[in-house]
């Protein structure tokens, strides 16, 4: 038997209506340094921050996965929060327990349909807000290290699944607020976004059934030195009471089920900004033919992952800081000739 580290949940589960996460939502939004007005979102990492050594299950707190540059390269790996000290952590020594504490009953509701599972159907949901008997698992791109060498910021991709049921992570933002898909498994991989340099976000995962997830993701950048880095590892989910969290440190996700970042480039390359309405939300687009014969029903359907706003917002951030720089050129040439 593996000794492993606990870390977390010891109160009973308990049993919540996702209505009310419809009815409370708050937003997911960057971190400031300071003073902000997202409770719980505000954080400053260490830049001395310790490696954490050995497995851990981790059923309660807070924690993170992101970009890191303090082992000397560009990895993925948990910002471990859960309790004091913090640590980073490798993804492999880190499993994630959703306990039955996270169960929610999809409510009544079209505007949860993304979920693909019938109304009233529970489903274990790691929330967007904290929930004290609930691991809490975000994102952030604040270790030190990213913050003073990456330019502008990560792209974050959902890039391999494995799991008994299916997975959605969605924001959910201001009082009653629409739900923002952001990645799901029912649709074609790769799924991508744009991550700001600073940013500290949590949002909802949901898990249709128990059992162990493994999620691939996969973060690329450009370093202000030119060069381009990328990383992909696994984030390991145990879901529900009665699947054993051990067994998730041994699963492996076949490398036949990661696919590659770059064929989301392909997939929408042959679009222009016209393509995507400017106040659209980067998600798939579905077109559906269907073509009715004699007693034959035919329908095509083309998934398109469509990240042409996200690549917009940084190709015209880099065209700012562009046009910033040569200014200050010229601004110091035109001194140099005053003199």
């Amino acid at each position: 038997m593996r000794a492993l580290k606990r870390i977390g949940r010891t109160a009973a589960a308990s049993l919540l209506a996702l209505s009310a996460l419809a009815a409370a939502p708050l937003t997911a939004t960057a971190a400031t340094d300071e003073d902000g007005e997202e409770d719980g979102l505000n954080q400053i990492i260490d830049p001395n921050q310790q490696q954490g050594e050995g497995q851990v299950v981790i059923d309660a707190g807070h924690l993170d996965f992101g970009p890191t540059l303090n082992t000397g390269e560009w990895r993925l790996q948990i910002h471990d929060d859960s309790g004091s000290p913090s640590y980073w952590r490798m993804p492999e020594d880190v499993v994630m327990q959703v306990s039955d504490a996270a169960l929610l009953e999809v409510p009544d509701d079209e505007a949860y349909s993304f979920m693909g599972v019938e109304p009233g159907a529970q489903v274990h949901v790691v929330p967007q807000t904290q929930h004290p008997d609930v691991v809490w698992t975000g994102w952030n791109t604040q270790e030190p290290g990213v913050m003073e060498q990456v330019d502008l910021g990560v792209t974050m991709s959902l890039v391999g699944f494995e799991g008994p049921g299916e997975m959605t992570l969605f924001l959910q933002s201001g009082n009653f607020g629409a739900p923002e898909v952001l990645y799901s498994t029912q649709e074609a991989l790769p799924q991508q976004s744009w991550i700001e340099v600073n940013t500290h976000t949590h949002a909802n995962w949901v898990f249709t059934e128990p059992g162990i997830y493994l999620v691939e993701m996969q973060l690329e950048a450009d370093l202000r030195d030119g060069t381009h880095v990328v990383a992909h590892d696994t984030l390991r989910f145990s879901v529900g009471d009665g699947t054993n969290p051990e067994e998730a440190f041994d699963a492996q996700l076949d490398e036949a089920a990661i696919v590659d970042a770059d064929t989301a480039e392909a997939a929408d390359g042959g679009q222009n900004d016209a393509a995507q309405p400017e106040g659209s939300v980067p998600g798939v687009v579905w077109i559906v033919a269907i073509v009715i014969g004699a007693a034959l029903v035919l329908g095509v359907v083309i998934v398109v992952i469509a990240n042409v706003r996200m690549r917009r917002k940084v190709r015209r951030a880099r065209e700012r800081k562009a046009a910033e720089k040569d200014a200050d050129a010229e601004s110091e040439h035109d001194g140099k000739d005053a003199e």
